[in-house]
């Protein structure tokens, strides 16, 4: 069986567009019976960008609310919040203390705050906390205190995996090879992208949405500042680019959906369209709004479904955690004998772990790669190459010549950092030696 598991952010007030590309498939997900599935509401993850403790509170009933009443089963998922799995911040520290700066300062949400404090003539850190910048570790604790295999993200995420992959690998190589699963994308291609009110991609950023819950009338209110074209009724209209028809058929059957296509063609009046589609979503989202509302009466209950599926998550979280601080020497002193002496650990018992490369493509198009330590530590970085076979080349230039690459290449890659010199021809030297 598949474990996935699913976080969800609490702040913010959902829209159909969150319905649509994220609540709904995920909802009919964790009906399948050869996946086990689990659905945390991340409020730890909240605290990074809201101070405000009323609203934090409010929102995590409402977002729980959502999801139950969109029909997620506490029974057959384990649904639970994240700060009730006492676990998880100290499995985070575990994972800070073998995780490299230098993994955590090329985050994209770090680096977009630093890009904003820079080009505004600020401090590159201003306004910056440790928790914006610790938020991959966290997510990362997240993901491997339950053994996750898959994880749905959209694109924006990928980066956020990969960084629990790699601070994985690095406690694995520390204190054992398979005491982390190094968990794996699920990115949806088919994620269904609603437009707003006014025809761009419905988003909060862009104050075009139509909130799931709103009351009836303010549903239809919203439908109705739809924007349409001036084509008068008997008129036929286009489907194509027509931010109604798109509503429409998110949540309409084929056989609905064909029909309105021809109902288009015939030159249905703007009006009648959006009043159809209005009755279309309320038959779906009627039945949900009645249950939330139920559920934002009855916080207790709410709270009572949430401390069950703690109870739950933590007959799997407290043993493994104590498996994991075992492994790093956390360990109760009185299976020591007394007379036995601590061992010591000897550094050069066992061999040096060798560099390990990674290739990747980063916004700006081009593709760069890094040279690592077990522990995650940059040591190398490469300059961006137009071309990824050009960046490939240069990594097995690196394999084969050892540290003397590093003079060859000086072009291609940036200085490595103040007295990271030698560490970075060791580092070569070590690989070249493995590989003879």
């Amino acid at each position: 069986m598949i474990r996935y598991l699913t976080g969800i952010n609490t702040t913010g007030t959902p829209h159909l567009g969150n319905y649509v590309g994220a609540i709904r498939p995920a909802v009919q997900a964790s009906l399948r019976s050869d996946v086990r599935s689990y659905y945390f509401l991340a409020d730890y993850h909240a605290l990074i960008k809201c101070s405000d403790p009323v609203r934090v509170q409010r929102s995590t009933l409402e977002i729980a609310a959502t999801w139950l009443a969109s029909g997620l089963d506490p029974e057959r998922v384990t649904f639970y919040r994240q700060s009730d799995i006492h676990e998880i911040p100290e499995l985070n520290w575990l994972l800070t203390c073998v995780t490299g700066k230098g993994l955590l300062n090329r985050a994209h949400a770090y680096k977009a705050a630093v890009d904003r404090n820079t080009e505004a003539g600020q401090d590159a850190d201003d306004g910056v906390t440790a928790g914006l910048f610790m938020y991959p570790v966290l997510m990362a604790a997240d993901i491997l205190m339950f053994k996750a295999q898959k994880v749905p993200v959209g694109r924006d995420q990928i980066q956020h995996l990969e960084m629990a992959r790699d601070i994985a690998a690095s406690f694995n190589h520390l204190y054992g090879k398979d005491l982390l699963v190094l968990p794996e994308a699920q990115v949806d291609e088919q994620v269904s992208v609603l437009p707003g009110l006014d025809g761009r991609k419905m988003s909060k950023s862009y104050d075009n949405t139509i909130p799931l819950f709103v009351p009836q009338e303010e549903l239809r209110r919203r439908i109705l500042s739809i924007v349409t074209d001036s084509r008068a009724p008997g008129e036929p209209k286009d489907t194509e680019g027509s931010a109604l028809f798109q509503i429409y058929r998110a949540f309409a059957t084929p056989e609905e959906t064909a029909a309105f296509a021809d109902a288009y063609a015939q030159g249905i009046a703007w009006g009648e369209a959006k009043h159809a589609l209005f009755e279309r979503i309320d038959r779906e989202i009627a039945p949900m709004r009645a249950r939330y509302a139920d559920l934002l009466a009855h916080p207790a209950q709410v709270e009572d479904i949430l401390q069950a599926g703690a109870t739950r998550a933590r007959e799997e979280s407290a043993p493994y955690l104590r498996e994991l601080r075992a492994a790093a020497g956390l360990r109760s002193l009185s299976a020591l004998h007394q007379s036995a002496p601590v061992p010591v650990a000897d550094p050069s018992a066992a061999p040096e772990a060798p560099p390990v490369f990674k290739q990747y493509r980063e916004k700006d198009g081009l593709f760069y790669f890094k040279m690592t330590n077990a522990r995650g530590d940059v040591l190398l970085q490469s300059k961006g190459y137009a071309n990824p076979r050009d960046a490939a080349a240069a990594i097995a230039h690196l394999k084969s010549h050892g540290a003397a690459a590093v003079d060859t290449l000086a072009e291609q890659i940036e200085p490595p950092q103040d007295g990271m010199l030698h560490a970075v021809r060791r580092a070569l030297d070590v690989l070249l030696t493995l590989q003879e």
